[in-house]
């Protein structure tokens, strides 16, 4: 069972600050190539997406079938409690719903309920150039607010460029941008869809979206860690 240790309430100030929080470190150098290495195991996928020909940038990932391998089905587990109490402040803030039950088995199914049935962790591998476009990971009506990217290589070693960008839209103002170098073994936390920020108003849903930077050199892989299934 993995483990995702560090000071939740510092995590969770930068959160709400900033949209995202660097966690320490949770796997190995040994764990993360090990994880690396399962993206040449086909029958682990249940889709590969080759994101140039959606326009999505350029590169490819694959989304685990369930079930899940042991250590990513560990590492969603381990996640989701600590992140239910953020989605769940966030949810009262902006006066919305908060549907998210106490475990994630409960709340996925509810997603399969509604029709989002297939599995949404994600591995994925970039080369020299690659690039993701700013995107939101939306699945079906149930969301969860937050997930988790998981750097698999190390930076500057592995791998050039390749920054995980976040741009969130203020309120009435121009976009604010944050620049996060992954490094090995550590977790990004990291808004879904929009987050609460003040306002003249009180609290404003600020809508949130991420990329990752052009791969200068190099081989990079990430593993994506997202709470709600998809139709």
């Amino acid at each position: 069972m993995v483990t995702v240790k560090g000071n939740w309430d510092r995590l969770t100030a930068e959160v709400n600050e900033y949209g995202c929080a660097l966690t320490p470190r949770i796997l190995t150098p040994a764990q993360c190539r090990a994880i690396s290495a399962l993206y040449d195991s086909s029958e682990l996928f249940r889709s590969t997406v080759d994101m140039e020909r959606f326009r999505f940038g350029r590169g490819q990932y694959r989304y685990f079938n369930y079930p899940l391998p042991d250590v990513v089905a560990s590492l969603r587990e381990a996640f989701y409690p600590r992140l239910l109490p953020i989605a769940r402040d966030w949810a009262e803030r902006l006066g919305q719903p908060a549907p998210w039950p106490d475990t994630l088995d409960e709340w996925l199914e509810q997603c399969h309920a509604a029709g989002q049935t297939k599995s949404t962790p994600i591995l994925l591998r970039y080369r020299d150039g690659d690039w993701n476009a700013l995107h939101r990971d939306l699945y079906g009506e149930l969301v969860f607010p937050l997930q988790v990217v998981i750097g698999l290589d190390e930076a500057g070693t592995d791998y050039t460029g390749g920054e995980f960008m976040l741009v969130e839209q203020r309120p009435r103002a121009q976009s604010r941008g944050t620049v996060t170098t992954l490094a090995q073994g550590h977790g990004l936390i990291f808004t879904t869809r929009d987050r609460p920020v003040r306002s003249a108003r009180g609290w404003s849903a600020s809508p949130v979206r991420h990329g990752v930077s052009a791969i200068r050199s190099g081989l990079r892989h990430t593993l994506g860690l997202v709470f709600h299934d998809a139709a």
